[in-house]
């Protein structure tokens, strides 16, 4: 493998497709929540698929932006300092270069979808790339990658009822607090580094009771998530909705402050996480 094509995948997370796929699922769930009101299943895979290519050239360009920005800050971090752009094996000019060209791939990806969707795109560059600055000046950095990594259930929403609505917003809700537990559980690998350099996080602010928190995140998440529910026919769909519950238990049982490594153990799991919420709303009304 050349040094140029070892770089861009680094850079990108591509090796570590827990990342994308992470943004993708809420994606996904305002997908499968829109189908429950508008049944084609021909645009319900197709429309997964640009969601999908979507959430892979977004979720890559944020990191190299997101590289580029703290640079100076993952020299510092054991488990940063081995970026490409940290470690100066990657130029910023280069990396620049990347974002431009992995977001024109994904705007014309976007224009594939109706106005309403194609003007909420564009408001989410406002999230994408201010998020790297949060660290900076806030304990809350973990909540506005919620509001970043989780909009993509509007667009989904829009991009096939073409309107907004409470249910969309309600769910909306719900990830941005799925989010908030699960990034909390991630940044306890980074508590020691992240005290000594003055970065902020919400694995620091709430170190004490972090079990206490993240549970609160994900009681809150569920709640949200309940109350679309309630709104719907769901009948077999529920059976994953409690798949989804059960996953969260779990986290929260095996994650550990002391033990970095159960925290990303635990921080992985929200793939299947989220996988369970949007077999909630797929078989929602499903009727065998």
């Amino acid at each position: 493998m050349s040094t140029h094509l070892r770089n861009f995948i680094a850079v990108t997370r591509l090796n570590k497709p827990i990342g994308f796929l992470l943004l993708f699922w809420p994606c996904a769930w305002g997908i499968s929540l829109s189908f429950y009101f508008k049944q084609n299943i021909e645009l319900l895979i197709y429309y997964l698929f640009l969601f999908f290519c979507g959430s892979v050239l977004m979720r890559s360009a944020g990191c190299i932006v997101n590289d580029i920005v703290d640079a100076n800050i993952d020299k510092k971090v054991k488990r940063t300092k081995s970026r490409p752009i940290a470690s100066g094996s990657l130029k910023k000019s280069v990396a620049l270069f990347y974002v431009f060209i992995l977001c024109i791939l994904a705007f014309l990806i976007l224009i594939q979808f109706n106005l309403l969707t194609i003007y909420l795109g564009i408001f989410s560059m406002i999230f994408a790339f201010t998020y790297p600055f949060m660290k900076r000046f806030t304990y809350w950095p973990q909540l506005f990658l919620g509001f970043t990594f989780n909009w993509g259930i509007v667009m989904a929403w829009a991009s096939i009822i073409n309107d907004l609505s409470y249910l969309p917003m309600l769910l909306y809700l719900g990830a941005i607090f799925w989010t908030l537990g699960y990034d909390t559980i991630y940044g306890v690998q980074d508590i020691s580094d992240d005290e000594v350099i003055g970065v902020k996080s919400t694995a620091i602010k709430f170190k004490k009771n972090i079990g206490l928190f993240v549970g609160c995140c994900y009681l809150i998440s569920s709640i949200a998530i309940f109350l679309v529910m309630s709104n719907l026919k769901i009948n077999y769909g529920s059976i994953f909705f409690i798949f989804f519950i059960l996953n969260l238990f779990y986290q929260i049982k095996i994650f550990k402050i002391e033990k970095p490594s159960t925290c990303l153990k635990a921080f992985k799991l929200n793939n299947t996480a989220g996988f369970f919420i949007f077999l909630t709303f797929l078989f929602a009304g499903a009727e065998f």
